[in-house]
């Protein structure tokens, strides 16, 4: 897959990354793999810098301290359309998004600017989950997707395959949330600028090691963006 960059935004992610990793690249040998840490307490960071010792496909980038998934991963975006990317992915560094679809996410930009791993298409799934945050997560998306007029069921996946010539049309620097809304945000974006959606069904899974970094301050935020978004 030449051109391929796969970006995994971490905090934290020491006992998922290293396993995780070598799964990825396993999958997708051709690609790069770029990893950008918020400083992590447990090391993640200093094992992603041995790591990318020993393999040119794998790079991090280091940041001060915990700023924000959305912040990370526009970072990445960044770094990887400065250096001619044709793809980039994105996807939790926890395991919770299977490694073997990365293949058909790939592929399906053929035909789509941006693939997302859907967790609501036909043939989606979520495993691990209490009942309650099902059905708030499936409610909220189908809210984004009407409110924001999306032609999606998953707009708040962050498993997703971007064509790089969609992602230079916009000024990412606009992409205002910080947090995990930043991915109805730049869909949103997207869509706008007029970049075609294609979702493939997953089976999303809760993460294997460590502790989720959803929190309420971020379902506050997700729901002011959404506001602004529908507002603009």
């Amino acid at each position: 897959m030449p051109g391929t960059l796969v970006i995994l935004a971490t905090y934290n992610e020491r006992e998922n990354l290293p396993g995780l990793v070598d799964e990825i690249l396993r999958i997708l040998p051709e690609a790069h793999l770029l990893v950008v840490d918020d400083n992590s307490p447990d090391g993640t960071g200093r094992w992603c810098d041995e790591r990318a010792a020993a393999d040119l496909r794998v790079n991090c980038i280091h940041r001060p301290g915990k700023q924000g998934l959305g912040t990370a991963t526009l970072a990445g975006m960044q770094w990887g359309l400065g250096r001619g990317y044709e793809l980039l992915v994105t996807m939790d560094a926890d395991w919770s998004h299977p490694p073997e679809n990365l293949p058909e996410l790939v592929r399906a930009t053929e035909a789509a600017d941006i693939a997302i791993g859907s967790r609501y298409c036909p043939g989606g799934k979520i495993e691990g989950w209490p009942l309650h945050r099902r059905l708030m997560s499936r409610v909220v998306n189908s809210l984004t997707s009407a409110a924001l007029r999306l032609p999606t069921r998953d707009a708040s996946g962050a498993f997703r395959t971007y064509r790089a010539a969609a992602l230079n049309k916009l000024d990412l620097r606009q992409v205002e949330a910080t947090g995990y809304s930043y991915l109805e945000e730049i869909l949103w974006r997207l869509h706008v600028s007029g970049a075609t959606v294609t979702e493939i069904p997953i089976t999303f899974r809760d993460r294997r090691a460590g502790h989720s970094k959803a929190c309420f301050r971020e379902a506050i935020g997700k729901l002011a963006t959404l506001y602004r978004l529908f507002r603009s």
